[in-house]
């Protein structure tokens, strides 16, 4: 009887195709020379050709603020906040969390996991928004082919705000 369980196991395991495709994106924060410096807010979603928003992957705010204080300058990212940051209940878990300091940050998403666990198959842009109190707001678009066939890079760069931004797509 076990035998045949862990036979059944081994054919359904053989049956499924490779389904660890994996989403990665580097985002580089440059350090600012500026009187009074504050950490960018930034969010990052994909889009659908028709520009109808399709995920939100990250939404990086001051959460520390006082009486929840920090959401008050999400509107400043104006593009996400257009396509659905205003709705949407912040702190969401596995897209929010805190500011990040000047330099590379890394993310990578998995199949099966949230938040991309109900894309679907198609042509996506990911697009990254900053913007910083008293500062600057810049997007970075980039293309994404969702599964990938092949393992992928497109990179983009911001001119103030944000530095480096690089997508990696594997298989």
């Amino acid at each position: 009887m076990k035998c045949s369980r862990l036979l059944l196991l081994a054919l359904a395991c053989a049956a499924t195709p490779g389904i660890a495709a994996e989403l990665s994106v580097k985002i580089e924060i440059p350090q600012l020379a500026v009187a009074e410096y504050h950490r960018p807010y930034i969010a990052m979603w994909l889009e659908k050709s028709d520009t109808a928003q399709v995920t939100q992957l990250a939404v990086w705010y001051d959460q520390k603020k006082r009486d929840n204080g920090g959401t008050k300058w999400l509107k400043d990212l104006r593009q996400w906040w257009r396509k659905g940051g205003r709705e949407m209940d912040v702190p969401l878990d596995a897209v929010t969390s805190a500011t990040r300091t000047p330099g590379i940050h890394t993310l990578t998403y998995s199949t099966g996991k949230a938040p991309i666990d109900k894309l679907v198959a198609g042509d996506y842009t990911l697009l990254v928004e900053a913007a910083r109190e008293g500062g600057g707001r810049e997007v970075v678009r980039l293309p994404v082919a969702w599964p990938p066939r092949e393992a992928r890079t497109a990179s983009g760069k911001g001119l103030e705000e944000l530095g480096n931004v690089t997508v990696q797509l594997k298989p």
